[in-house]
């Protein structure tokens, strides 16, 4: 059986283009975030933030490679699967060091897995699948299934709610050693000011070229610092002076801003992912069904993109979950339902759903400024479908603190790039915060995960998308275009979602 994930078909990465001359060792480089994680614990959170920074001081045992291929890691090669799908063999590299030194072994590799399924959201998502996970020598896991689940590697191999491996006898919940493989390691950090990641010497890279996230991974830079930088607007100005070397998120409307800059040029992710408003199906007035179609009813998509993005360069509008490039691609459930902007079908539905004027509560963040834009239009359409809307703003770590809490809020807003594999998909997990889990979810969900010939995994993942857009756990609202921008002195750094600094270099 092998693992199938949707090919990026398509989808251009446009960067400045790197110099052919041999990468030199030194240097430090600092870059720009949208603010300060709200842990470093990456199993405990599936904010992007934590996976860019943690990426560089733990490991997983498999990663993706440029075409979104599931490669090993710290395994030392794909699992052996059984025929009947149930049974997953995973060798480990040997000579693994952590950042205390100590070796690796298949202990280390049980005790973490078994972590993850306990407190990380898509471990938990696995959990139920998984019969047993057992060392059967200090090289080898064997991972017992109780029916087959195609998205075990892709799951495996994900750094958001990452299934990181971690030293068996630093298992704290929470974490309180930050002690990974990886080839940087934590050396300090202080709240709102910094992360400071500096080379760690015992890292075993693997051989061979880099590929996306996989392949060898070279320490050139003695030390990374990820400082926060809240406001996007100062990301745009130390991206143009060239303040910092690398600078995430910047609002695309800054573009031609940042390609007449001498000191910084921009990146751009073509296609990148999505906005998405993702309810409250547990508690609260979005746990009515019917509230939430007639909040989508109300919305005008096209508007919401329109004032986040600006021009079309930037966004499409588009219902279907992927886009038509993607494997995944369906229009299932789609028509009647995605950009319908009907202020008074949208007010007949919420009074006959038993709408009574409770404030619709939208959790939102500048930091991400498209969200920040899109939630502001949101509440004007709201409004004028007679909804009552709290419009709550916050810094993006308290977002994510709040959502985890079902009394708190009824709506929040974030984004996804398109990921390798659906079931990737947070708001396809019961734990995930909206903890959508419904009869039809598991039925649909159960049954594209279990499968495991791809072209059948194609025609369910159409079912699953029918039932997003039946019970709305969450509203996509379009495709965008993602821009950073990175120092003209900086190389070795390929586009990607979450963007990764081993190979990168500064030019002397």
């Amino acid at each position: 059986m092998k693992t199938f994930v949707a090919f990026l078909l398509g989808t251009a990465l446009v960067a400045l283009p790197t110099t052919m001359m041999a990468q030199e060792k030194g240097g430090v480089i600092n870059v720009a975030t949208i603010g300060e994680p709200p842990t470093l614990d990456p199993m405990s959170s599936t904010a992007d933030l934590v996976g860019i920074v943690t990426q560089h001081i733990f490991e997983t045992l498999y990663t993706f490679d440029k075409k979104w291929n599931v490669t090993p890691l710290l395994a030392e090669s794909l699992p052996e699967i059984s025929a009947d799908g149930k049974t997953y063999t995973i060798k480990l590299r040997t000579g693994i060091k952590f950042h205390d030194n100590s070796d690796m072994t298949s202990e280390d590799v049980v005790a973490s897995l078994n972590r993850w399924m306990k407190i990380a959201s898509r471990g938990k998502q696995v959990a139920g699948f998984i019969d047993s996970i057992t060392a059967v020598d200090p090289a080898t896991v064997k991972i017992a299934l109780k029916q087959p689940y195609a998205p075990l590697t892709s799951l495996l191999a994900f750094n958001n709610s990452a299934a990181i491996i971690i030293p068996a006898e630093k298992q704290d919940e929470p974490m309180k050693e930050f002690i990974g493989t990886g080839p940087y390691m934590l050396k300090e950090r202080k709240a709102d000011q910094y992360i400071q990641l500096v080379r760690f010497d015992g890292y075993k890279s693997r051989d061979g070229e880099s590929d996306g996230y996989g392949g060898a991974r070279h320490q050139y830079l003695d030390e990374i610092r990820f400082v926060p930088v809240p406001d996007a607007n100062t990301r745009v100005e130390a991206a143009v002076s060239g303040q910092y070397d690398y600078v995430d998120s910047i609002p695309v409307e800054s573009f031609d801003k940042l390609k007449a800059s001498s000191a910084s040029q921009p990146i751009i992710l073509k296609p990148f992912g999505y906005p998405v408003f993702v309810f409250n199906t547990k508690e609260g007035i979005a746990q009515n069904v019917e509230v939430r179609k007639a909040i989508r009813q109300a919305l005008s998509m096209e508007d919401m993109l329109a004032a986040a993005f600006g021009s079309t360069d930037f966004y499409t509008l588009d219902g279907d979950i992927y886009p038509k490039p993607y494997a995944w691609n369906t229009d299932a459930g789609v028509e009647g339902n995605y950009n319908v902007a009907d202020s008074e079908g949208a007010a007949a539905a919420a009074k006959k759903a038993g709408y009574n004027g409770e404030p619709i509560r939208i959790l939102t963040s500048r930091q991400y400024e498209f969200h920040y834009k899109m939630a502001q239009v949101a509440a004007e359409y709201l409004k004028a479908a007679g909804f009552a809307v709290d419009l709550q703003v916050v810094d993006w770590a308290t977002l994510t603190q709040r959502r985890t809490d079902p009394k708190l809020w009824d709506i929040y807003i974030t984004h996804s790039p398109f990921l390798p594999e659906p079931a990737l998909i947070g708001s396809l997990s019961p734990s995930s915060p909206g903890w959508w889990d419904t009869p039809t979810r598991k039925s649909v969900v159960d049954a594209f995960t279990s499968e495991v010939d791809p072209q059948k995994r194609v025609a369910l993942w159409a079912d699953v998308q029918k039932a997003m857009y039946d019970e709305v756990p969450y509203m996509k609202i379009g495709d965008f275009n993602a821009v950073s921008a990175e120092s003209t002195k900086l190389e070795g750094v390929d586009p990607a979602p979450w963007p990764y600094f081993w190979n990168a270099s500064i030019k002397k």
